[in-house]
């Protein structure tokens, strides 16, 4: 009898030794299953797919301040692209416009206002010229909040009778915003000014 219950002891303690064993090998199992998941789930939060002409494309999220740099330059650029590329079309500069005042503050649309009650872009249209602008260069200061800029550019005026270029120096100050459907990029442009703009070369038609 005694023997027969040292035989049961043993294999009572076979049997609880394996389901220990079972329940630790279990647990690690699900732990790895957990951890290569939340990877794996991490991963493809990171990845971001564009829709264009029809085809998919990848492309990677990551910091805001990793890109600060490139989309402070892009939108100073976007900017002015809109601001000053003018054509005889009331319709198409007020367009243009209205996108570039969403980019800056309040002192974007007092120079727009300046210019309107000079009859500038009446005589835009009137004079039937078209204006282009080559942005050169962008300086950037991140040492300082908000970021301060420098724009060089390039304006090309052409007329019936003859092609200008002007240059453009302007600067101004960038602060982070809220991004949206009218400012992507998530930063607004303040204390707007132009520092020079003056004829370069002038060519007669």
């Amino acid at each position: 009898m005694f023997k027969q219950a040292k035989n049961l002891d043993q294999a009572f303690k076979a049997i609880r030794l394996f389901t220990i064993i079972i329940v630790i090998a279990f647990t690690v199992v699900c732990g790895l299953v957990i951890y290569k998941s939340y990877g794996v789930v991490m991963k493809e939060q990171n990845r971001v797919y564009v829709l264009i002409n029809g085809k998919a494309l990848e492309a990677y999220a990551s910091d805001r301040k990793d890109n600060i740099p490139a989309e402070a330059k892009d939108h100073v650029k976007t900017f002015h692209q809109l601001f000053f590329t003018l054509t005889p079309d009331e319709k198409a500069i007020t367009a243009n416009i209205s996108k570039a005042l969403y980019l800056a503050d309040i002192s974007a649309k007092e120079q727009y206002d300046n210019l309107k009650e000079q009859n500038y872009f009446s005589g835009i249209v009137a004079a039937n010229v078209y204006q282009t602008i080559d942005v050169d260069s962008v300086q950037l200061d991140l040492d300082q909040y908000p970021y301060h800029f420098k724009c060089f550019a390039t304006q090309h005026l052409s007329r019936s009778t003859s092609k200008v270029d002007r240059s453009l120096i302007t600067e101004g100050f960038l602060r982070n915003i809220s991004r949206s459907e009218n400012n992507s990029h998530g930063f607004l442009i303040e204390r707007w000014k132009t520092i020079e703009n003056k004829d370069q070369n002038i060519q007669k038609r």
